[in-house]
Formats: C-alpha cells, structure tokens, sequence
C-alpha cells in the first residue's frame, strides 16, 4: 500500500519524472543476515554467551537473548551503536533474528540496551572470560597438530567521561586498551580484555595465556603450542611463565637498543651494500645468544636487517623455538605471519567497530566488547563452513614449500585464494557486499516466512553457496 506521505520528486531523466514513494511493506536492506541467524542456531553461540549473564530485571519487556541478538547482528552489519537500534528495533529481518514475526512487537530501544550493558556484574563478565575460552577449544572439528596464539593490543579513544580512560602518552589522547588473544589457524578471539588507558600491555598477560593453554592442554594434551607477540609483550615475567609450560614455545618483538645495534651493525651493512648492487629488497638474519639485565638466563634472539627502497630497518625477536641458531630465516619468517593475525584486530576494529566503547561504566564497556568479538567469532565461523576447499599450493620453489618459503611468497599465495574465494576469507565488509546488504521483502505466512530479494542482484550466488554450506554442517559434538 503507497502511503499518503508527499512523494520526493526529481527531473533529472530525459521526458520522465522521477518519484520516491513510502510503502506499507515489510522491507530490510540486511536480508543476508539470515545465513548468520542460521550458522548461529547450530552453534547455539548467542544463547549460550547470554546464559552467563543474570539477568535482574523484573518482568523485562525484551528478553536478554533479544537484546544480544539485535547488537551482535547489528555488530556484522555495520551498525556502530546501540542508536542504531532505534531505528532498526521496527526492521522485519532483524526481528526475525531474535525469533519474532514481522508484524510483532518491537524490539528493544537505545536506552533498553544501555540498561542491559550497565547491568552486568563481574561475575557474569567472568564467566563470559571461562565461555570464551570453552567454546574456543570446542572449535576444532578435528584435532589440530598446533596451535598458535597471538596476543595483541589496540587502542579505543575515550568517548567523553569514561571509567579508567587515561591520558596515555604513547597514543597521546586518553583511551582505552584492548588486549585480544587470537588463534591464527581458525581466527577465533580466545579471549578480550579491556585494559585501563595507561596499564602495561603485559598487565595479567601471563595469567591469561596460561588460563588458555591449560583448557587447550586439557582437551589435546599433546598438541604444540606456539605464542607470538610484539616488543610490547617482551618482560621476562612472561617468558618465564611460557617456558614453565610444558610442550609451548614463543616468538616475541624485542626492543632494538644502542647494544643490539652494534652487534647487528656488520650484517646490516652487508644487507645494505647487497642492495645497493641488486636494487632489489634485502634481508638478511642472524642468531645470538644473549642475557639482557633482569634475566635469569641467556635466551635466543633472531635479528633481522632489512633495506630497500624506503631505507634500511632492524627488527629482533626472542624465542625458544628449536633450531633458531639453524635456520633464523624461517624462524623469523613465523614471527612475521602474526600479520595475518593482526589483520583479524584490524576487522574488529574497522570493520566491526569494536572502537566505539561509549558507555561511562568499565564493566559496561568490557561487555560491549564481548559482543563485539562474539560478532567477529561468528563471522570467523561462518567463513569457516563457505570457505572452498584450500587450493593446491603447487611445486615447491628451490625444494622449499610454500609454507617455509619467503614473506613475498606467501602473501602472494593468500592474495591468490582471496581472489578465487572471495567468502572464505573475506573481512567483514566482503561479507557485507556480497551476503549481507541485500534488499529483502519479508512475508509471513502460517505456514512459512519468505525473504522476496531482486533477481537483478548481482551477489546471489554468493548467498545461496553460503546457504547449501550451511545445510551441509554439522558442528561437532
């Protein structure tokens, strides 16, 4: 039915007007968020994260799930806050997401949202600690042979007055920290933390890896376990615990100072001098022993010296991994593929906005950043089950695999299935073009509900291949 509303009117096109008229129909533009409503009933990822949560409201008017619902959709399709949802509580497909036909009540407003994210203790936010850890290693449907965790930090601006945002000189504005630790095999977060604006990245650190390892250790006790991380992490506390740990190994950014400088300073001018003659990009490695002031020990240090057009660069990573004296190429080669990993924070707070901790309360703001790696989590997972069988990776170069071989190498390799895949590993605003925003008319029968989308779309292939995927999986367990 066109409603009475007066039309918007243009005469811009040859001999024809053009007018913009107001429906009475049910229409979203999120139409393929169904596929991660759908993914999300066999994981029971929603449900189980607001089963943490104890919920005291009296006879509230929208369920918690609900509310959890509306934010971790909202998260994937780019809706940055819960303002959003003042508009969107009265969209078709969103309320088909929290379980309510089209023509039901709406869901819940900004300040509903707001009382749910204030309302949450310590103690549920430490329980959500423990489910982000179970449900992590309930990810693999295999077991895995290793795994590697990196952890990292980034920053969040301070939105006005906010509980422990301080000025921090680093990033020169008052913030927030964030500390994730991720897994590069299945890009899950395993574990958000919010830390105060001017905390050590390596504050509790320790704590958490351990926490991480053990539910790991507990489930595939003999899997290896590898843990990256940059400078920042670089305390001995750390290293030491790490190397408590049966069976785990780390790589981790050391600081380059007036020492490391000299005893790297022949091979960088080799580097250099290679450069000069090729006009090529140069590296070069090489491994030391060494015992910085406040270690128990001496450790291993990987450095190495790079020059290229932009100018020459120093890097050092400490580590325990066997066979670093003999092979300090590939050693730092592994240390350098945590990129990929930190493209993973970069989508968290890029694309799924996870820098927009607006609430006064810490608490608060810690459990918006729950939701927002539970969005990513669920996207990680969805990528998972549309992803196209890993390509072959072809004859090895010089008798090297693709996995031993050069950075250049293997970028060129994940750019390549990018292209031929763009799903399975596709960043959040991939999905978003090619599954999410699609307009959708949403019809509800007694029997069936019905997404009426364009045929003119150019994307549905790519919603459809998502939808015989997720038809196909079953999760395990």
């Amino acid at each position: 039915m066109i409603r009475d509303a007066q039309p918007a009117l243009f005469d811009f096109f040859p001999r024809l007007g053009i007018e913009i008229l107001q429906v009475d129909e049910q229409v979203s533009s999120d139409g393929g968020l169904v596929v991660f409503r759908q993914l999300d009933q066999k994981l029971r990822l929603t449900e189980t994260f607001t089963q943490q949560i104890e919920d005291g409201r009296s006879d509230p008017d929208q369920s918690l799930l609900s509310v959890v619902r509306q934010r971790v959709f909202g998260i994937l399709a780019g809706y940055e806050d819960q303002n959003d949802h003042d508009t969107l509580r009265s969209d078709p497909v969103f309320k088909l997401l929290a379980d309510r036909k089209p023509d039901d009540r709406d869901l819940a407003s900004q300040p509903t949202i707001s009382r749910v994210e204030n309302a949450v203790t310590p103690a549920d936010l430490l329980r959500l600690e423990d489910w982000f850890i179970d449900r992590f290693v309930e990810s693999f449907d295999e077991r895995p042979n290793r795994i590697t965790l990196d952890i990292d930090t980034f920053a969040d601006s301070a939105h006005g007055d906010q509980q422990l945002t301080f000025f921090n000189n680093f990033y020169k504005k008052n913030i927030y920290q964030v500390r994730v630790i991720t897994c590069a095999q299945n890009d899950q977060v395993v574990l958000p933390v919010l830390l105060h604006g001017t905390a050590h990245v390596s504050l509790g650190a320790a704590d958490d890896l351990t926490r991480v390892i053990n539910a790991l250790r507990k489930k595939f006790p003999d899997i290896e376990i590898h843990v990256r991380a940059d400078a920042g992490f670089a305390v001995p506390d750390l290293y030491e615990v790490l190397e408590s740990l049966l069976g785990v190994t780390y790589s981790i950014g050391y600081q380059m100072n007036k020492l490391m400088r000299e005893k790297c300073e022949e091979l960088m001018s080799l580097t250099l001098q290679q450069f000069e003659e090729s006009g090529q990009p140069t590296k070069n490695y090489m491994y030391l022993r060494h015992q910085a002031r406040g270690w128990s020990h001496a450790r291993d240090l990987v450095i190495k010296c790079e020059a290229n057009d932009q100018g020459t660069n120093r890097r050092i990573v400490v580590t325990n991994r066997p066979g670093a004296s003999q092979y300090p190429d590939g050693t730092y080669q592994e240390y350098g593929d945590r990129g990929e990993s930190e493209n993973r924070n970069k989508e968290l707070t890029v694309d799924l906005n996870a820098d927009r901790l607006s609430d006064h309360r810490y608490m608060a703001n810690l459990f918006r950043i729950m939701m927002h790696s539970l969005s990513c989590n669920l996207l990680a997972r969805l990528r998972g089950v549309a992803a196209d069988p890993p390509p072959e990776l072809g004859p090895d170069v010089d008798g090297i695999p693709l996995e031993a071989g050069s950075e250049n190498r293997k970028q060129t390799a994940r750019n390549r299935r990018r292209r031929s895949d763009p799903l399975g590993r596709g960043r959040a605003m991939t999905w978003r073009t090619l599954v999410i925003k699609v307009a959708a008319r949403v019809e509800a029968t007694t029997r069936r509900v019905r997404l009426f989308i364009p045929s003119s779309w150019p994307h549905a292939r790519f919603l459809f291949k998502v939808s015989r995927s997720l038809a196909a999986f079953s999760p395990s367990g």
